[in-house]
């Protein structure tokens, strides 16, 4: 199975931004390769960026159905 047909977490996505920056960095690393890291890396940088999205817009909704039972205790 390749890599973009697998369930992706957050922190192996992020794990393997890390490496392609690292790979990116060293001074051997071919031009080619560059822009094969850097494509990969756009990638797993978007997927990040919604994820990270997503788990605000989850956490927004967390709060707001709490603030709204805390709401409700103070009628009682």
């Amino acid at each position: 199975m390749t890599k973009a047909k697998e369930k992706l977490s957050f922190e192996t996505a992020l794990a393997e931004l890390e490496l392609i920056i690292e790979r990116m960095e060293d001074d051997d690393t071919t031009l080619e390769n560059s822009i094969s890291y850097y494509k990969r890396g756009a990638e797993l940088l978007q997927f990040c960026q919604k994820e990270l999205g997503d788990a605000q817009r989850e956490v927004s909704v967390v709060e707001a159905g709490m603030l709204k039972k805390f709401e409700g205790l103070d009628d009682s």
